[in-house]
């Protein structure tokens, strides 16, 4: 199976100043693109990318579906608003809001409970790597937050996302970022099987760009990126998605 490239644009908390441009410039594409705007915004993107190739995801969602968690967003907030994709365990999430792999589990399997196509974010810090145990600390997450899941993986998109690269400038070398994909694909093969292993597709994220992208895509299990400052900027976004096209084809 030829697993088809997704390129995926997290905001953060931040907002760009045209979407129209990404949509005018990506109608006919080969393959699949994603934004992921800040929750206030989630309705004004929507509007403006219904009927378009584009799709909309959210940045993070809670596991209840209502309650007492101020300041959150449930899945059914997120299905009113016709939301297909979801961000789940994201760094950001692990590292400065303390989520744990267990909680992340639990918002993995109401995602795919709901129908979301759900982004499971997995990724070491530096001081990880450096004493390698970056690939414990990948096995870790992926067996906690994949559990329970049993046979619904069609829904399940891997983004493995170093935190040493992510807004630093540094990025994974091709070689180091393939190696840790294949060894996710293994992995995946003996939680869930060859067959999923061999569909699910496993993004990069972590100061991709322009420069790097090609690179990075050319790599047999790599299948797209989820990009975060250059997604900000509609004329880098595009050339991101001309660049990853011409690797799909």
């Amino acid at each position: 199976m030829t697993r088809r490239i997704l390129i995926a644009g997290n905001w953060k908390m931040n907002l760009i100043d045209d979407i129209q441009p990404i949509i005018d410039n990506n109608a006919n594409r080969k393959l699949d693109i994603l934004v992921c705007p800040p929750f206030t915004h989630l309705g004004i993107v929507q509007s403006a990318v219904k009927d378009s190739a584009v799709k909309l995801g959210a940045q993070n969602v809670h596991d209840e579906d209502n309650g007492a968690f101020t300041g959150e967003i449930s899945y059914s907030f997120l299905k009113s608003l016709g939301i297909e994709y979801v961000i789940i365990g994201h760094s950001e999430r692990r590292h400065v809001f303390n989520e744990t792999d267990e909680f992340i589990n639990k918002k993995v399997r109401k995602g795919l409970k709901k129908g979301f196509q759900t982004i499971l974010c997995v990724g070491e810090t530096e001081t990880e790597r450096n004493a390698n145990r970056y690939k414990a600390v990948i096995e870790n997450q992926l067996k906690i937050g994949l559990m329970g899941i049993e046979n619904n993986f069609e829904n399940i998109i891997i983004a493995y996302e170093p935190v040493w690269a992510i807004g630093t400038g540094k990025t994974a070398t091709p070689f180091d970022a393939e190696d840790m994909h294949r060894f996710i694909r293994e992995k995946v093969a003996e939680i869930a099987g060859n067959e999923v292993a061999s569909d699910i597709r496993i993004l990069y994220g972590g100061s991709v760009k322009e420069d790097n992208v090609k690179e990075l895509l050319r790599q047999d299990n790599i299948d797209g990126a989820l990009i975060g400052g250059a997604s900000l900027k509609y004329e880098h976004f595009n050339k991101i998605i001309e660049i990853a096209e011409l690797i799909n084809i």
